[in-house]
């Protein structure tokens, strides 16, 4: 399975994506750290447990190398309805995410955000390349190579020990 011809880049630092106020953001900018790449939603059953554990996470884990790059994604029942803005205030002020939220993407499908189509390539889940849920999660090296993938029902804080061992930890 591994990666797809129709994705050339070998690292997630290859791409430029959008911030939620539609501004270019080089992912470059993140090497050397390890990164929770996460689609969430405000609107879902998951959102809760998972956007509090995140930043519990972020919080636990920043001064050491960790990231968390959110990405709104509306694809699952329309649970992220608002603008990519609303998002951002939404996790910021309900949650207090201190990490970013980036632009409104598709994760699944022809409009994939090409950085999804590398991640999802990089490492299929259950379902083959496509993504199940929101807040499935891509724990990222440092030199931007897809570790593992973790569903909808694994917990932030499962992941723990695998982003420990990531960020050169026992």
């Amino acid at each position: 399975m591994g990666s797809s011809p129709s994705v050339p880049e070998k690292s997630i630092h290859e791409f430029t994506v959008k911030d939620s106020r539609g501004q270019d953001v080089n992912l470059g900018i993140y090497k050397g750290k390890v990164l929770l790449v996460v689609n969430v939603a405000s609107k879902c059953g998951f959102t809760d447990s998972n956007y509090t554990q995140l930043t519990d996470l972020y919080n636990n884990y920043k001064d050491k190398g960790l990231e968390i790059l959110a990405f709104p994604c509306n694809q699952f029942l329309k649970q992220e309805p608002g603008t990519s803005e609303d998002a951002q205030n939404f996790a910021c002020t309900r949650y207090k995410a201190d990490y970013p939220i980036f632009h409104k993407v598709r994760v699944n499908g022809p409009n994939a955000a090409p950085v999804y189509k590398f991640l999802k390539a990089s490492k299929p889940g259950f379902m083959g390349n496509r993504i199940k849920w929101n807040f499935t999660k891509f724990l990222v090296d440092k030199d931007g190579h897809v570790l593992g993938r973790y569903g909808t029902t694994t917990a932030p804080m499962a992941i723990e020990a695998d982003i420990k061992k990531a960020l050169g930890e026992k």
